[in-house]
């Protein structure tokens, strides 16, 4: 891997019900091929117990199963805490920090995931370091929910645009 090569990676294996969404032969390729290549990953809880192979209860259980990863692939994670709102972001050699959200009521999260993972990475991008581009993809996420968007039916997508002038272009 080059150190100047930005990859971030939303390993979608496992729904946050807990329904497998690839085989076992698909998370071996992951675990081998892609994910020892991320700068950072972005597990949530039940993807993080398959790749730690720990349960995760708690939040001193999200951080042994971020070191566990981290150590195992060799690339910094942020594990999702879903309900519990607070993500943790562990990167090799560095204290772990939390980042703590507040709840917005509103359905429509469809692609939360998959739209914190590509914030992430354009932060990098624009050369922001990781916990730093950690906090601006998810202070965007929050806004985007904020902004209540509400298409067709069963959980829609946010508002993407909610700030396409504003702070997240520069």
């Amino acid at each position: 891997r080059k150190e100047h090569t930005i990859v971030v990676v939303d390993p979608v294996m496992v729904a946050t019900s807990g329904a497998r969404l690839i085989s076992e032969d698909a998370i071996s390729t992951l675990k081998s091929k892609l994910l020892p290549l991320a700068t950072v990953i972005t597990p949530n809880i039940p993807e993080a117990e398959v790749l730690s192979g720990m349960e995760i209860k708690s939040e001193q259980d999200m951080e042994k199963a971020a070191e566990t990863i981290c150590d195992t692939l060799g690339c910094s994670v942020l594990l999702k805490g879903g309900h519990q709102l607070n993500d943790l972001l562990l990167q090799k050699g560095k204290e772990p920090v939390w980042f703590h959200g507040k709840r917005i009521d509103n359905p429509n999260t469809h692609g939360t995931g998959c739209t914190l993972s590509s914030a992430i990475a354009s932060n990098l991008a624009k050369g922001r370091d990781l916990e730093t581009s950690v906090k601006y993809a998810k202070n965007y996420i929050s806004g985007a929910l904020a902004a209540m968007l509400d298409l067709g039916k069963g959980s829609g997508p946010m508002n993407h645009a909610f700030a396409i002038e504003g702070e997240y272009v520069r």
